[in-house]
């Protein structure tokens, strides 16, 4: 990943209201009254009760709530993978659920990095295809795409995993593998749902490293849906959502890099 923080042609804005106010980076991605709801036999349950999100670059911004909360439906109808029954979805300026279907799946080719539970990798590929193929078909020539996938696996501590496939892989470092390849296309926005679960307490604390190395080092607005409260401590603001509504929605205590730089950093490889 080789994004920096907004240059010429992305001013920074003026604060709004709440939380993200009190921070200079700009605005990435800003929500307005996203309502859905699911119909189940004769019944419709809402998930989501008119909310109000917004994140910016450089930041992690964790959303945490119980099982049932809404949260991972708020994180895919932000990144265009969910169509809500009403409100609005701004992101890099763009209204993303106002573009029709091919232009808003090339929206989240060049511009979103996806990050599940499950990894969803491919058995048959190695690491370095698995990243390869994404770079590919966002346009790349083959040699760049490899040039940039191995580049993309070095940075999470896999350089001399290249070639190994999914089932050759522990859980941490198939998580790394799919953070690459969501790094390594440079994109300004980062969903990550529940990135961390499948994962024992040292590779998650890894995992959410690597996260926030993307917001701080390369400018990426990074929103991670968990349900653990040990990862607060990376974060550099937190929204609790419960029964589809945003209970509570504050800034870190203090910088998230302060808080994790005095965690020992974990070793990457053979993790």
């Amino acid at each position: 990943m080789r994004l920096g923080p907004a240059g010429p042609g992305h001013p920074e804005e003026e604060p709004t209201c709440g939380p993200a106010a009190m921070s200079a980076n700009p605005t990435a991605i800003e929500a307005h009254g996203v309502y859905k709801r699911f119909k189940t036999g004769r019944t419709h349950i809402e998930v989501l009760k008119r909310v109000d999100f917004d994140a910016r670059h450089g930041e992690v911004t964790m959303v945490m709530g119980p099982s049932g909360s809404g949260k991972s439906t708020l994180v895919a109808a932000l990144s265009g993978l969910l169509k809500p029954d009403e409100g609005q979805v701004r992101a890099l300026d763009t209204d993303i659920w106002g573009l029709r279907s091919g232009k808003l799946d090339r929206f989240r080719l060049d511009h979103c990095g996806f990050i599940f539970q499950g990894f969803n990798l491919f058995s048959a590929l190695t690491a370095l295809q698995q990243v390869e193929i994404i770079l590919k078909h966002q346009g790349h020539s083959k040699s760049v795409a490899r040039e940039k996938a191995a580049l993309a696996l070095d940075e999470v501590g896999l350089g001399k995993r290249l070639h190994q496939r999914p089932a050759e892989l522990s859980g941490g470092e198939k998580q790394r593998v799919a953070i690459a390849r969501a790094l390594a296309k440079d994109p300004r926005l980062v969903f990550a749902d529940e990135p961390t679960s499948a994962l024992d307490g040292e590779n998650g604390q890894i995992v959410i490293r690597l996260l926030q190395r993307a917001a701080k080092q390369h400018g990426a607005a990074v929103i991670c849906v968990t349900h653990d409260p040990r990862l607060e401590a990376y974060a550099d603001r937190i929204i609790h959502l419960e029964d589809g509504q945003i209970l509570e929605d504050r800034r870190a205590a203090e910088p998230a890099q302060s808080a994790a730089d005095r965690r020992p950093e974990p070793a990457l490889l053979g993790a």
